[in-house]
């Protein structure tokens, strides 16, 4: 097992007063794509930004060791990069600018984009295919676009720990499955990733799966492992059940419990 990237001790969160994440304790390994999965209104979209250090929280957060309270800003942005669900920006900016605020840790105060800069963000647009729009208003983009520049802009900070809540939004089957190569490059790299995702059989694609239900972890483990696949069952109340297909494991309704629904 590789050392931790990602650590959590006490992690808890609370919204308007309301609790939503409780005394979540994990070690996510170095050089692995965990996936997060549970319920709607799991807490799965807190955990992930509590421990991307957007959100304030309760208990230790530790980024490669050290905790993250500690880590100078810059420095932090520069180590993890983050892809947020349904996110904004000024629709005037073009795609190429958007793409560039991922390297702005990396630039001198009040200083210009370097050469560097200017290839990493190419390089970032190239892998999730939106180059050729680079001078259009991110205004003009469809979601699927605007996706893949958000995307590539999480790319272009080139930080080895990657941090994605629900990354596949709008995204097209070819797409998606462009996105799941561009996270498994990232691992082989030796970089990290973690992924909040509802589509199942994407999740399980993953190395390790986080099952989170009513703020809670219930289970942490590899996607292969059966203890997995029941503990995914269960948080879904059974009407979900993992299968073998074509050599990858599938998430897939039951029929028989969903039947039985609705005949009730």
């Amino acid at each position: 097992m590789n050392a931790p990237a990602l650590q959590a001790r006490g992690l808890s969160v609370a919204l308007g007063g309301r609790p939503v994440l409780q005394g979540v304790d994990l070690d996510l390994p170095a050089g692995r794509w965990t996936a997060i999965v549970g319920p709607n209104g799991a807490g799965k979209t807190t955990l992930c930004k509590a421990l991307a250090q957007l959100l304030p929280h309760g208990g230790q957060v530790r980024l490669l060791g050290r905790p993250a309270a500690d880590w100078p800003g810059r420095a932090r942005a520069r180590t993890v990069a983050w892809l947020g669900q349904g996110e904004g920006g000024a629709e005037d900016l073009l795609a190429r600018d958007v793409v560039m605020l991922g390297r702005l840790p990396h630039q001198p105060w009040l200083g210009g984009a370097s050469a560097a800069d200017h290839a990493a963000v190419e390089a970032a647009m190239r892998e999730t295919q939106c180059w050729d729009w680079r001078a259009r208003p991110l205004g003009e983009l469809s979601g699927g676009e605007r996706q893949r520049v958000l995307l590539a802009r999480a790319l272009a900070v080139g930080a080895p720990l990657l941090l994605m809540d629900e990354p596949l939004a709008n995204l097209d089957p070819p797409h998606q499955a462009d996105w799941l190569a561009t996270v498994r490059r990232h691992v082989a790299g030796g970089g990290t990733a973690v992924s909040v995702l509802h589509e199942l059989t994407m999740a399980l694609q993953a190395d390790d799966l986080l099952v989170v239900a009513g703020g809670r972890l219930v289970h942490h483990g590899p996607c292969a492992d059966p203890a997995t696949h029941a503990a995914l069952a269960r948080v879904f109340g059974g009407r979900v059940r993992v299968h073998a297909l074509a050599g990858r494991w599938v998430a897939l309704p039951d029929a028989v419990d969903a039947f039985a629904g609705e005949a009730r």
